[in-house]
């Protein structure tokens, strides 16, 4: 597979399209995908996804000052996700360069104009300045200009649209296993272990370090299963947040490991929260909040070995 960047790309050969945020590649994404794909193996051509970065909705709140909604995943994480659904091409243009494409200019310079043959999108997907251009628009053009298109019928899970506003909800009240039925698959934070203050390992609790590119949907601490690059699995329990006893500002993942001794310090880390322990707070001193992780560590283990027993059984 092949990652490109730039509305300077060129496409040697004619390829199928589809085209959105696709964040947290949930079931309906992965609909969209399916059928995409299979439309490029019966026309023997190769497979592009088309993602914007930023994307949209942090764009517009970042132009007014506002709070972006958290992202279900990097976009480390979403072009690995892709990749293994049988992604071709993952083409990324900066959103800021097409923001005042109108629908036309759209099609013209991101579609027709770069030997797309087919289009497959979602039934929700709206292109061009202010949303101008619908699926009806991107057929008439595509008479025109010598492509097709063809739309993905909404994804419903217990009778509910499949979607990642609805997954960030469930995640805000922290309905684990509902983000991962609409998700296929658990909900996980993913990011390299840095260098931190130490002040875990000097109370006798060392964390690993992990600086979250974007906002998370997900805060508090929590009891979780960590995965390291060679693949071993560990329970823990995580804190995210800005850790204001210490007088933190960004906000961070920090994971203690149970049973695991080693260096950390460079490595991925795929981290599965499972079970909700408690908010963050601010404590009075250093010592209250180190009685409290003793808490919470406790409560962890306690947590995730009833919820694996009760899997095993």
């Amino acid at each position: 597979m092949r990652f490109v960047f730039g509305r300077n790309v060129e496409f040697q050969s004619p390829h199928v399209l589809t085209i959105g945020n696709f964040d947290g590649v949930h079931v309906g994404h992965q609909r969209v995908i399916e059928q995409a794909r299979l439309v490029a193996t019966r026309l023997e051509l190769p497979l592009t996804v088309l993602l914007f970065e930023p994307q949209p909705r942090e764009f517009f709140a970042r132009q007014k000052g506002q709070s972006a909604p958290a992202r279900l995943m990097s976009l480390n994480t979403k072009v690995a996700t892709l990749k293994s659904l049988g992604v071709d091409s993952i083409w990324c243009l900066k959103f800021s360069d097409i923001r005042h494409f109108t629908a036309r200019t759209f099609v013209d310079q991101l579609v027709s104009g770069k030997r797309v043959a087919r289009v497959v999108v979602g039934d929700d997907f709206r292109f061009g300045c202010d949303r101008q251009g619908d699926f009806d628009f991107l057929v008439d053009a595509g008479t025109q200009c010598g492509f097709t298109a063809e739309q993905s019928e909404t994804h419903l899970l217990g009778g509910l649209r499949v979607s990642s506003s609805h997954i960030r909800e469930l995640l805000k009240v922290n309905d684990f296993d509902g983000a991962a039925r609409m998700l296929g698959r658990s909900y996980v934070l993913c990011g390299r272990v840095s260098y931190g203050q130490q002040l875990g390992r000097q109370i006798g609790f060392p964390t690993a370090n992990i600086a979250l590119p974007n906002s998370s949907p997900i805060h508090g601490v929590f009891g979780c299963s960590v995965e390291i690059p060679s693949g071993r699995v560990s329970s823990g329990v995580a804190n995210i947040g800005s850790r204001p006893t210490v007088s933190g500002q960004k906000v961070r993942l920090e994971v203690h490991l149970h049973e695991f001794f080693g260096e950390l310090y460079g490595l991925r880390l795929t981290v599965t929260p499972r079970i909700f322990i408690r908010a963050e707070q601010k404590f009075e001193n250093l010592e209250v909040l180190t009685e409290q992780i003793r808490i919470d560590n406790d409560k962890a283990r306690e947590s995730l070995n009833f919820l694996n027993g009760s899997e095993i059984e």
